[in-house]
């Protein structure tokens, strides 16, 4: 006689039977998974801002999602397999660390456009590709404060301090005293600000009595608001 546990079972194991993982959705579901990798590739090659683009990790972007893709399709085929490949992916450790948040987001995009393609869901998967890149288009757009600079001065006193934040305070609204070193051959003083204009301001400070040495740099850390 056949119970409820039976039917569950037959059912459950039918399911990964692998009837319905035919060549051509295999073709397909790649070449899908494909166009849109290739697609990540082109959106994070133009919405990078680093100073250094980095090929190596947009190729293992658009290589991440065809392989998650092909993990997703063999998992359905064969219960076995799938509590091998689970197995066998609990165990590996990525030491790479991710330097930009927004790397972060492309990896997940990857693998989940990986995911919803090998689970033959091609329309979530294009929508969203779409909605992915409008949104990180549209929030490059928004406006954010400007970035501060940072004023290093050498002067020969330590006497000199007082006046060189005068003179930042004339043009910026920030003055923040970062790195202060003093030595025998006097005062190194680094200064964050946001100056309206700051060739006046390196000539303001120069003309400073014991100031000999004054260089403005931008940097990308943290906006000061």
């Amino acid at each position: 006689m056949t119970n409820f546990s039976d039917i569950f079972k037959k059912s459950f194991l039918e399911g990964f039977n692998g009837g319905d993982i035919t060549i051509a959705r295999i073709l397909v579901t790649l070449a899908v998974t494909a166009v849109l990798a290739a697609y990540i590739f082109i959106v994070y090659y133009t919405a990078t801002k680093k100073t250094f683009y980095n090929k190596s990790f947009n190729i293992s972007l658009a290589l991440i999602a065809v392989i998650t893709a092909a993990i997703i399709l063999a998992m359905q085929s064969n219960l076995v397999i799938s509590l091998g490949m689970v197995g066998a992916l609990s165990i590996v450790r990525f030491r790479t660390a991710i330097k930009d948040p927004m790397d972060l987001v492309f990896l997940f995009w990857s693998i989940s456009i990986g995911i919803i393609c090998g689970a033959n869901m091609y329309t979530i998967a294009f929508l969203a590709s779409l909605v992915i890149t409008i949104g990180l288009f549209l929030l490059e757009l928004t406006p954010v404060g400007k970035a501060a600079s940072l004023l290093v001065v050498s002067a020969d006193k330590p006497e000199a301090e007082k006046a060189v934040l005068e003179a930042v305070g004339q043009f910026s609204r920030v003055c923040s005293v970062k790195s202060r070193n003093l030595s025998d051959k006097g005062l190194n003083l680094i200064v964050e600000c946001k100056p309206g204009d700051g060739t006046e301001l390196i000539k303001k400070v120069k003309e400073i009595e014991g100031v000999f040495g004054v260089s403005l740099m931008a940097h990308d850390g943290e906006v000061t608001v």
